[in-house]
């Protein structure tokens, strides 16, 4: 294991390793009016490892600067012999507002190899019911967890909530309606949209507490043995679902979300104060085990465990840098790191140790942070 020593005068350098990939644009589908699909070829070395519910981070240069931005993978690994993701506009977005501009068909783009905790392991035997409550582009994991379900467990099934803005947003509704026929009785999908036409026959309004429970009670019930709920979407959303799951006394182990996040948090002067008194204002040395590789720095007061060994030209994993997509995480073998944001970790990985290195400041002198 090779030790390295980092002064903070060292020049970032340029990702390179096994841990990146330069995928083909072999197609773009326009979804919506605001989101596309991106259908990648598989790198010529071989095809690429993921699981359902996976993302794949996309990085590029916008005016001069490197951007990273994580998008969940809509295509199924079982089933589908490209790798899809989806890209949907949003206002101010740096990279989702880049893509659709910028990239063509043919053109080639690095990502950073697929990861994620919003997954689950398929078998032929298993009898289960995949219960999923989605909003906008949320669908998107959803969307490879279906697939892979149908393909994988004739037995088992899947219900879906869905919430969208109107009629036109809905992303894959075309695919959805298919499934919903072709696998009657397995595949069941309930619409609900804020604004809804003249002639919409299902659901329309908020997807609040109320609307939740009328829609909860249409969900066949397998039993809380036979069941899991997984949910990706809007903040507000997800804090509905989750009340209602609670109130259901449906066990945490038995939930699974995903959050989305349209950037990467800025941090300003009130940001930098917070951090320097959660880490009492000292300078404290962490060391990171990552690829073979041993790092040892020293993360200021003020910043990050990966801001810092970005800046030292350390090449760690990471997308969003907002503690959310996890691409980041770590386990802490020994010292304790402070999070400002712990929502993308579970409780039981916060039990087990691990960290988000991209929120994460050290407390103590003797962190050591193991990646992968």
């Amino acid at each position: 294991m090779a030790f390295g020593l980092f002064k903070k005068s060292e020049k970032k350098k340029e990702p390179v390793g096994p841990h990146y990939h330069e995928l083909t644009v072999k197609d773009i589908v326009k979804e919506t009016k605001d989101s596309i699909s991106l259908h990648f070829e598989h790198p010529a070395s071989g095809k690429l490892n993921y699981k359902s519910g996976q993302f794949l981070t996309l990085i590029t240069t916008v005016d001069g600067k490197e951007v990273r931005r994580a998008y969940s993978i809509c295509s199924s690994p079982f089933i589908d012999d490209h790798l899809t993701v989806m890209v949907k506009r949003v206002d101010n977005g740096l990279m989702s507002n880049w893509i659709p501009d910028h990239l063509k068909k043919g053109d080639k783009m690095k990502v950073l190899e697929p990861m994620g905790q919003f997954t689950t392991e398929y078998a032929q035997d298993k009898k289960r019911h995949l219960v999923m409550f989605a909003g906008g582009s949320g669908i998107t994991p959803i969307m490879s967890l279906m697939k892979s379900l149908i393909s994988q467990e004739p037995d088992s099934i899947c219900s879906l909530i869905y919430a969208n803005r109107d009629i036109d947003s809905i992303i894959f509704k075309n695919e959805l309606d298919k499934w919903q026929t072709e696998f009657e009785g397995r595949v069941h999908v309930i619409h609900i949209l804020d604004n809804a036409p003249m002639n919409w026959q299902g659901y329309s309004g908020l997807l609040n507490k109320e609307m939740l429970e009328k829609l909860f009670e249409r969900i066949p019930d397998w039993g809380l043995d036979k069941t899991t709920y997984l949910m990706c979407g809007p903040e507000g959303m997800m804090k509905n679902v989750d009340t209602l799951l609670t109130e259901h006394h449906i066990p945490k182990e038995k939930i699974f979300k995903e959050s989305f996040v349209t950037g990467v948090i800025d941090k300003d002067k009130k940001d930098e104060q917070k951090a320097a008194v959660k880490s009492g204002n000292t300078a404290h040395e962490v060391t990171v085990r990552y690829d073979g590789q041993e790092y040892k720095f020293v993360v200021e007061p003020n910043r990050a465990i990966l801001e810092t060994a970005l800046d030292l030209g350390i090449d760690l994993p990471y997308s969003c840098q907002s503690g959310l997509c996890t691409a980041c995480r770590g386990r802490a073998l020994s010292g304790k790191v402070k999070l400002d944001e712990e929502e993308g970790l579970s409780q039981s990985e916060r039990a087990e140790g691990y960290v988000l290195t991209c929120v994460g400041h050290p407390i103590t002198d003797d962190v050591v942070i193991e990646i992968g």
